[in-house]
């Protein structure tokens, strides 16, 4: 069991939609990482890219049993989302919304907070590798 972690998370993709991939690392507050995932998650928009690395990460800290967890995300507009100062328009997101949300209450405390891109970049570096690279034949 994890008291209390920190997780910067990351999706990306290459043309929106195009190839995706997504990261995330979890960290205990004194900076020891303790778990990180980096996987394509197939063709998507960067949003959606974006709240699938939330979503595994947020699986990831319940497999072990973290009991408080602080998310650092690049992605302004999923942050202002999911903290209610943002509407969702889009129905795609607003399942994966709720998905997080719904996931979030297995923790006795969460937050998700703004940081800039290069705060973030480990996360960004596992979610860009798992792109993979179109050969000049495919068209998304």
């Amino acid at each position: 069991m994890v008291e209390t972690a920190k997780a910067f998370v990351d999706g990306a993709s290459k043309g929106n939609p195009g190839p995706a991939g997504i990261g995330a690392v979890l960290f205990t507050m004194d900076e020891r990482k303790i778990a990180q995932l980096s996987a394509s998650i197939g063709v998507a928009t960067n949003n959606i890219a974006e709240y699938t690395a939330l979503i595994e990460c947020l699986k990831m800290a319940r497999r072990m049993e973290v009991q408080a967890l602080f998310v650092l995300s690049d992605s302004e507009l999923m942050v202002k989302q999911m903290n209610g100062i943002y509407k969702i328009k889009n129905v795609d997101i607003l399942i994966k919304v709720r998905e997080a949300k719904e996931l979030t209450r297995s923790f006795k405390r969460f937050t998700i907070s703004h940081i800039g891109r290069e705060h973030n970049v480990l996360a960004d570096a596992l979610s860009t590798e798992k792109i993979p690279v179109p050969s000049k034949d495919t068209t998304y």
